[in-house]
């Protein structure tokens, strides 16, 4: 790879320096009269009617297109969320249902589930291991990486937004180049909806590190894993923080979640050494339930090697 392109910083754009509040001579005008006031307010009205929580797909960053066929992109569609599937110190991952009313009343119309996952506010948020990841994810304004490095509030919240949107765009990036990994429905700020890999239920698909299985059963999931893992390594990028908690198996189909840490393997000083954990990590699961293919240094000799060869 050219000097040039190994220097590149690899960035995303936020706009709020260049903004200024809006003119507030308004707040001196005297206090007008409602033109239409309501006569005989009943505040009682709307007390037992819950607002539906229409579909945010419209106005949101969609996933790469066309999207599959189950996403259901109706702007009248409703987003009922089933509530938190798993707490984390970055982010809470909630089970979602959209759906598009039936409009004879008699039940939903197309619906489908999906993984919504909400990064945390900078006031409740944990960064206790962001820093060797953001190596490499440098923006242009040196403001934003002031404030990210001394972890202000607006630097907290630069460094969500990145958070986000890193596991959006490599999200998109490996699910076009066919990996296993959720489809990315779409990104709305902070707040990032996915494909629920489960039963049609809700029944959330069980972590690799939950399973007993045998060692041919073994075999293949890790041919499945290696798979995926050499997309990643033709996209330049480790996983960052790989285990066999963050790998979902449903119906026989591996799927690699948690992708928000990817690591530039080039751009970042430690990207090597974080591609050798995840190696040492995910080898060490699959070794002890017989699998003798899963050799650490092999497979990142192996990783190493497809990353170079992009990095040329």
């Amino acid at each position: 790879m050219s000097a040039a392109r190994s220097n590149r910083p690899r960035s995303r754009r936020y706009d709020d320096a260049d903004w200024q509040p809006d003119h507030l001579d308004h707040l001196d005008e005297p206090d007008r009269p409602d033109p239409d006031p309501d006569p005989d307010p009943d505040p009682q009205a709307d007390s037992d009617v819950d607002e539906p929580r229409w579909s945010t797909y419209r106005d949101a960053t969609k996933g790469p297109q066309p999207a599959p066929t189950w996403v259901v992109g109706d702007p009248m569609a409703i987003d009922d969320d089933l509530g938190v599937m798993k707490s984390g110190k970055e982010a809470d991952v909630s089970l979602m249902r959209r759906y598009v009313p039936d409009p004879d009343g008699a039940g939903d119309g197309v619906s489908c589930l999906m993984a919504v996952k909400r990064y945390r506010s900078a006031e409740h948020r944990l960064f206790h291991r962001d820093a060797g990841y953001l190596e490499g994810r440098r923006v242009r304004r040196s403001r934003e990486n002031r404030a990210m490095a001394t972890r202000t509030s607006f630097g907290k919240e630069l460094i969500a937004h990145q958070w986000a949107n890193a596991e959006f765009d490599i999200l998109g990036r490996l699910w076009r180049a066919g990996a296993s990994v959720p489809y990315p429905v779409q990104l709305l700020g902070t707040e990032l909806m996915m494909e629920f890999v489960g039963s049609v239920d809700g029944v959330a698909a069980p972590r690799l590190a939950q399973l007993r299985v045998d060692r041919p059963t073994a075999t293949q999931l890790y041919g499945q894993l290696v798979d995926t893992l050499h997309v990643l390594a033709d996209a330049g990028y480790a996983h960052g923080d790989l285990s066999a908690y963050n790998v979902l198996v449903h119906d026989g189909r591996l799927v690699v979640i948690d992708l928000p840490q990817a690591v530039d393997v080039v751009g970042n000083p430690q990207g090597f050494d974080y591609l050798r954990r995840d190696c040492d990590n995910i080898c060490g699961w699959f070794s002890s339930s017989g699998v003798w293919q899963a050799e650490p240094l092999e497979l990142f000799d192996r990783l190493s090697a497809h990353v170079r060869r992009v990095a040329r």
